[in-house]
């Protein structure tokens, strides 16, 4: 008996492991005190200390996923790239007073995490990126005494559940469980709603499409795309680049644009003007293009600004849905849906900062 007991316990821990990226256990003390016991998204055991009263959140994307279960409550410190780069990323709009708080590095893609900062505004737990291997991870928590739990989006970015599972972790550690499982059902309804909307309709009644000016690790021309693209993979959307079997961001020949020359183009609009300047040297180009000549050129927000917002994402779905089947869409307004997510997850509405610095949800004319 004592043998199945043992094996239940393991079974129910597992299962609990794959549904929220972490099996922990919690011990409290005399004083109030509990000690949290989890496994992070490497598979590192991490004992954290609670109530936690002090955090920071390194590396790319960590700090996002934090203020989404936490908004800024309890964080000592954010890393200089945070300061000096904010456009692009929704939570730094709705909580300005970021750029009041301590350096503790300086961040950014590649960077290596300064201990001596990070120990310097005395943080009781570090939450950072999975940039940082195990080997890293441990290093750090060594070198600080302070543990590290390692987050991750996983490997769609959107609608993910190692995504999931990070934001259930920051939940579990901070007191937040409550929250957190609100922030990831509010992600799984829209993407069950984008999907219910979209998922009847045959493909051969559906418009090809095609994204271009797509971030990676900076910005691109019309022929940075990108396959398996999280926004149209949740409307169920005809990308031509799925064609070619891959997956990820792709850099494709300009011809092979013209080839597939898709019904309808949505641009990324961090890197509309690179794609103004093409126009401008090779306007015969793009004027050979359906989508262009129809006037069915569309401008979406970019999502990858120091990995990828998740409520940028989920937002261009809803814009992207609305523009290939307005019939499915007819309730939607994606400006305001866009302003409903933003505050779901950041707590204000900043759709119009994001236009401001972006142009918005729009059709777009390259004259």
């Amino acid at each position: 008996m004592k043998i199945k007991t043992t094996a239940l316990l393991l079974t129910v821990c597992l299962a609990l492991t794959l549904a929220a990226g972490s099996c922990t256990s919690q011990n409290t003390n005399s004083s109030g005190a509990s000690k949290i016991l989890l496994t992070d998204t490497l598979a590192r055991q991490v004992e954290v200390t609670s109530p936690v009263k002090g955090v920071v959140a390194i590396g790319p994307g960590s700090l996002r996923l934090y203020c989404y279960v936490n908004g800024i409550d309890k964080l000592v410190g954010v890393e200089n790239f945070e300061k000096t780069s904010p456009i692009g990323r929704p939570y730094y709009l709705a909580y300005p007073e970021l750029a009041n708080l301590p350096i503790i590095g300086n961040g950014g893609p590649n960077s290596t995490p300064d201990a001596e900062k990070i120990l310097s505004v005395k943080p009781d737990v570090i939450f950072a990126d999975s940039s940082l291997d195990k080997a890293a991870a441990d290093s750090l928590q060594a070198k600080t005494g302070i543990p590290v739990v390692v987050l991750n989006y996983g490997a769609l970015g959107t609608f993910d559940q190692t995504a999931y599972a990070s934001i259930n972790m920051i939940g579990k550690v901070m007191g937040q469980e409550q929250r957190s499982q609100a922030v990831v059902e509010y992600m799984e309804k829209c993407k069950q709603d984008l999907g219910d909307r979209t998922k009847a309709i045959p493909d051969n009644q559906k418009p090809s499409v095609y994204v271009g000016a797509v971030g990676m690790k900076g910005t691109h021309g019309i022929q940075s795309t990108q396959a398996q693209y999280p926004p149209f993979v949740a409307v169920h959307a005809r990308n031509v680049v799925d064609e070619t079997g891959k997956s990820g961001s792709i850099t494709i020949d300009l011809e092979k644009l013209i080839s597939w020359n898709p019904d309808k183009i949505f641009i990324d609009e961090a890197g509309f003007a690179l794609v103004q300047q093409d126009y401008g040297k090779n306007s015969s180009y793009y004027k050979n293009l359906a989508a262009v000549k129809n006037a069915e050129l569309y401008g979406i927000l970019p999502f990858n600004y120091y990995t990828t917002n998740l409520d940028t994402a989920m937002a261009d779905a809803y814009y992207i849905g609305k523009s290939i089947y307005p019939e499915q869409f007819k309730d939607i307004d994606p400006e305001k849906k866009a302003d409903e997510i933003y505050t779901f997850l950041n707590g204000k509405p900043v759709y119009s900062q994001m236009a401001k610095d972006f142009g918005g949800f729009k059709k777009l004319s390259m004259e």
